[in-house]
């Protein structure tokens, strides 16, 4: 996909998931392909059924880190050539176990701007080579104090020399007027996606219900015949959408037509994507 031209937005929607290309990676990790599709926002992400060990969302349009479902599996984040400038506090409740993280070329400014990554206990790489915050004074001294579970930051690994430096510059009530200077916040981006959802009648990433469309989710409750379908139905639902009569029978021609397997099969990747890799 890396040939796809980025000049419109696309949403993260559960079609999109649906189609990205997913295989098994040269270590024999599940990794997601969704790169260079001008992806503004993280959405519908709990459609992957956290099958994934890697997610791959580089030469995209991501402003904010955030909006993930709990993903417990998911160890590796890539989004180099995005413009993140905002982490979301909950990030490491929603990922607990993400061990990577690659932000080569975005927009992180200040300081404080990584100060949600401090929730993210398993971090141990981080990149942020490429980005405004590089440039800040005693960013890296920054960084090693701010987040001590990680071990390598772009490409070098922290020493003991400069964990205790940073120690000395940073900890304790000595130094709080240090750090209040230094780890300034930048505002958080208002995302064009979500001022143009709104205008359609969908706030939040969901839909404004009126009357009708609660009807249709009871309905679609009701008629739910096994766990496959219920599960299908949630997605819809977690993707802002309405059930619509049919909306079962739909599932099926979505299944076939990406070559899925049902959700309680085992995950297959193709042989030839896997020796692309």
């Amino acid at each position: 996909f890396q040939g796809l031209p980025r000049a419109a937005m696309v949403r993260m929607s559960v079609e999109l998931l649906a189609d990205a290309r997913q295989y098994i990676n040269t270590v024999k990790e599940r990794e997601l392909n969704l790169r260079n599709y001008k992806i503004p926002v993280i959405e519908n992400m709990g459609v992957t059924q956290d099958q994934f060990d890697y997610i791959d969302m580089s030469d995209n349009d991501v402003k904010k880190l955030d909006n993930f479902p709990l993903l417990k599996r998911l160890q590796a984040l890539y989004l180099h050539n995005n413009r993140v400038q905002f982490i979301s506090g909950s990030l490491g409740e929603s990922l607990p176990r993400l061990k990577t993280l690659t932000l080569t070329n975005n927009n992180l400014c200040e300081l404080g701007d990584i100060d949600g990554l401090a929730t993210c206990q398993k971090l141990e790489y981080l990149t942020l080579i490429g980005n405004p915050i590089t440039h800040k004074p005693h960013y890296r001294a920054y960084i090693i104090f701010k987040l001590p579970q990680v071990r390598v930051l772009d490409f070098k690994r922290i020493r003991l020399a400069e964990r205790e430096e940073a120690k000395k510059m940073f900890k304790g009530k000595k130094n709080a007027k240090k750090r209040a200077e230094l780890a300034k916040h930048s505002e958080a981006p208002v995302d064009e996606l979500a001022a143009e959802l709104e205008k359609s009648g969908v706030r939040g990433g969901s839909r404004v219900m009126n009357d009708e469309d609660k009807e249709k989710i009871k309905e679609a409750i009701k008629n739910a015949k096994n766990l496959v379908e219920i599960e299908y139905l949630q997605q819809i639902l977690a993707s802002g959408r309405i059930p619509e009569k049919g909306w079962n029978r739909q599932m099926d021609l979505t299944e076939k037509s990406n070559g899925a397997a049902p959700a309680n099969e085992e995950f297959q990747a193709e042989e030839e994507e896997a020796m692309e890799q």
